[in-house]
């Protein structure tokens, strides 16, 4: 594996089950497929380890982006583009890791599906669980989502295959030089 010729964060935002994590992973395959070195943060994955202290308040989601965009920070010095799937419902909240990566090191890619999609996708439940209440502080029920206003990319991810959205951010980082 090489390194990028512009190594960048790539942060996926969308609401629960907008297919986030699916399509990281495929752009990572994608990217890893041509030569370069690329990693997946997830946020879920994230919450078992690095984040486990953290719960869903304001300040815990603002702690967990941090981390998270901390850890791809340190993957974006190795040369190695970080690809961040992670709801992070804030838009200061992303603010803050555009600025900690750099001019033109920060992909917002903002994986756009309807709620009544994500919740007909939710593998785990927790749209019911939040609506029955047994959740609370739910992204997108109970606890707001502020959609990028401008972002790099926006993926519809209810109208075409994870193959195809990888594709479209393929050309993306193509036509930008990042690979």
């Amino acid at each position: 594996m090489r390194e990028a010729r512009k190594p960048c964060i790539l942060w996926l935002t969308g609401l629960p089950a907008a297919g986030k994590t699916t399509l990281a992973r495929e752009i990572t395959q994608r990217l890893e497929t041509l030569g370069v070195r690329a990693f997946v943060l997830d946020g879920d994955d994230l919450r078992l380890g690095l984040n486990s202290d953290l719960g869903f308040s304001h300040a815990d989601r603002n702690e967990s982006v941090r981390r998270a965009g901390h850890a791809a920070k340190l993957l974006l010095d190795t040369g190695t583009i970080a690809v961040a799937a992670l709801i992070s419902p804030f838009r200061d909240h992303r603010q803050r890791i555009r600025a900690l990566a750099g001019p033109d090191r920060f992909v917002e890619i903002f994986v756009d599906a309807p709620l009544h999609v994500c919740e007909r996708r939710d593998p785990k439940g927790l749209y019911a669980s939040a609506r029955a209440g047994d959740i609370h502080d739910f992204t997108g029920i109970d606890s707001p989502y502020e959609p990028p206003e401008t972002p790099d990319i926006r993926l519809l991810s209810a109208e075409s295959p994870p193959g195809d959205l990888a594709a479209q951010v393929i050309r993306y980082l193509e036509k930008g030089e990042y690979i």
